[in-house]
């Protein structure tokens, strides 16, 4: 005769001869206990609260229930664990896990829980550039933008003899009515064009745009902040530029000829740029004919527009016959032939850009980037850099803790599916918060490897120097 169970308990059948029932009364448990390493990161770079320092908040101190710190750290949190609405925290607000990383686990008042709801946050999001009625905490844009720079500054134990900066825009779908909403007609949608700069994995810059501009709008300024950040601390240190054809601009490449900053950027083929490889284009055909296999050639020599460019600039072409068909290639840069030469400026210094879109893509797909909703350029703006702040988080993460481990490069995704997704029993009591995560957690040894590196490099960061 089969078991009789109440509405609440749910009857999966059995197993050798054992009712399976199941029911959600196992009290404080939570789906995210790796998230431990989040706070963990966090405490080895300092993150959370040089971040809320970004903000001003007018609110009365005696009626505040949640701090900025708090908002901050909850939705930088919840990013990088995989929440991307605002809707979520009306759940997340509740959830143990949640409220340790939070630093708090009751509120000030006993009808509010721990940690704050979508309408809050809401608030915190749609924040003007001063205090309103209804929106009393507003973000510090320089302030933000600048710290993104410190903390790449602060990754390197010791100063690097060069460094590449990667540039490039890319698309944000818009489905709404945003402010500074366009059409982009290679993208074929509305859309916002950011402007991303990276160095290898590390984020110095996310620029919300509108996508009405040129791929390089703003890409000078924005260059010109970022190499005086780094330079004031690491003044000797090279600096390269590097990113597609849609940054082969006449005010950026001059500005790099005039401040000690080389460059290699792609260069948009034409009629005239095709015929000076003619040759070398013709011959890399024969041998790809005779061979069936694809064949290339470089050529460097000298080139300069009719009308945009100031002056002749080295141009390295790649003639290559593939498939049947031409594909030529140009790029444009101020090294010198001694400093590299035409195949291995192409093959081993351009070519790696590439790696920057896989970057892009942690980003947008991984940490919900592209969630530019709000009605605001403002808002959608600071959405962008809760986002790359979650990528800081986790880059930091992988950079101090999971170094020579398997998941050294892995994506942020699947950091959160190995790391972070780790269901616990959360027990609290007087003395202590007890997270009892599952026994059979297939990567518990290399999580605790990385708690271990985490917490002394918190501890360093403590210590007196």
């Amino acid at each position: 005769m089969p078991t009789e169970c109440s509405a609440e308990l749910f009857d999966f059948g059995t197993v050798e001869g054992r009712a399976v029932v199941a029911s959600f009364d196992g009290g404080a448990i939570t789906s995210d206990a790796g998230a431990l390493l989040l706070g963990a990161s966090d405490r080895a770079i300092k993150l959370m609260d040089r971040f809320a320092a970004c903000f001003n908040d007018w609110r009365c101190a005696e009626q505040v229930v949640h701090e900025v710190v708090t908002l901050v750290r909850q939705r930088v949190f919840a990013i990088a664990l995989g929440y991307e609405d605002l809707l979520d925290h009306d759940h997340l607000r509740h959830d143990p896990m949640m409220a340790v990383l939070a630093g708090k686990l009751a509120a000030k008042r006993k009808d509010c829980a721990p940690v704050a709801g979508k309408s809050t946050l809401n608030r915190l999001e749609l924040s003007r550039g001063g205090p309103s009625r209804y929106h009393k905490i507003s973000y510090d844009g320089s302030a933000t933008a600048r710290l993104l720079i410190e903390l790449f500054l602060e990754a390197h134990c010791r100063v690097p003899d060069r460094i590449i900066l990667d540039l490039d825009a890319t698309d944000d779908p818009l489905h709404g009515h945003q402010e500074g909403r366009f059409f982009h007609g290679y993208y074929d949608c509305y859309c916002y064009l950011p402007l991303y700069v990276f160095c290898g994995r590390h984020l110095l810059a996310a620029t919300l745009r509108p996508a009405n501009i040129d791929a390089s709008a703003g890409s000078v300024a924005e260059v010109a902040r970022i190499v005086a950040l780094i330079r004031k601390r690491w003044p000797f240190v090279h600096i390269l530029l590097r990113a597609d054809s849609g940054f082969a601009r006449e005010e950026l490449m001059a500005w790099c000829e005039n401040n000690r900053v080389d460059y290699v950027f792609g260069l948009a083929r034409n009629k005239r740029l095709e015929a000076e490889i003619e040759t070398e284009l013709a011959a890399a055909r024969a041998v790809a004919e005779e061979t069936d296999q694809p064949a290339r050639r470089f050529k460097d020599f000298k080139w300069t527009t009719l009308n945009s460019w100031s002056r002749q600039r080295r141009v390295v072409a790649k003639a290559e016959w593939t498939r049947g068909e031409a594909n030529p290639r140009f790029v444009v840069t101020s090294l010198k032939r001694a400093e590299a030469g035409a195949r291995h400026l192409y093959e081993d210094i351009y070519c790696a850009r590439g790696e920057m879109e896989n970057r892009i893509k942690e980003c947008q797909l991984d940490l919900y980037a592209d969630r530019t909703s709000a009605a605001t350029m403002r808002a959608n703006q600071l959405r962008l850099w809760f986002a790359a702040m979650a990528y800081v988080l986790l880059c930091a993460l992988r950079r101090i803790g999971l170094v020579e481990t398997a998941l050294v490069d892995a994506t942020c995704g699947t950091i959160r599916l190995k790391l972070l997704k780790i269901g616990a029993l959360v027990r609290i009591s007087i003395r202590r918060i007890k997270i009892a995560m599952a026994s059979g957690c297939p990567s518990a040894a290399i999580w605790g490897l990385a708690a271990t590196r985490l917490r002394a490099a918190a501890r360093a960061r403590a210590s007196p120097a």
